[in-house]
């Protein structure tokens, strides 16, 4: 069988850590920044990681 190609998409979004996690930016920093608060950018700035059956999920689309 021929090897499975990484989702194109995936890899610009998510990245593996060390210890398998799945960890991803969170969306909204892009624009309309004025609108929301300061308390919430700086929120947005910190990055998160991915939880449950959906780690499976993108590890398979990341072909690791």
């Amino acid at each position: 069988m021929p090897k499975q190609k990484t989702h194109s998409g995936c890899k610009k979004r998510f990245h593996l850590t060390a210890n398998g996690n799945v960890k991803f930016a969170r969306p909204g920093k892009g624009h309309f920044l004025t609108k929301k608060s300061q308390q919430n950018k700086r929120k947005l700035r910190k990055g998160s990681y991915i939880s449950g059956k959906n780690t499976q999920n993108i590890k398979s689309l990341l072909a690791k």
